[in-house]
């Protein structure tokens, strides 16, 4: 195998995984909210895209700080 081929398939593994467990970790969350408290839908809501915002900004700045280097 050539090496860039490695390289990007390790790359886009990494990428995958991260912005896979945000997905799941904040579906996690929403529906854990939404059916096993009293926050309802609107509170579980509320709650997964505060989680997504700060998970999408924490890892766009990782990888640009990475990609710098």
């Amino acid at each position: 195998m050539d090496i860039a081929e490695q390289a990007a398939t390790f790359a886009m593994f990494n990428a995958m995984t991260k912005w896979g467990s945000l997905f799941v970790g904040t579906l996690i969350l929403f529906l854990t909210l939404w059916f096993c408290t009293g926050a309802g839908f609107g509170g579980a809501a509320i709650t997964a895209v505060v989680v997504v915002a700060l998970g999408v900004s924490l890892l766009r700045s990782r990888s640009e700080a990475e990609a710098a280097h």
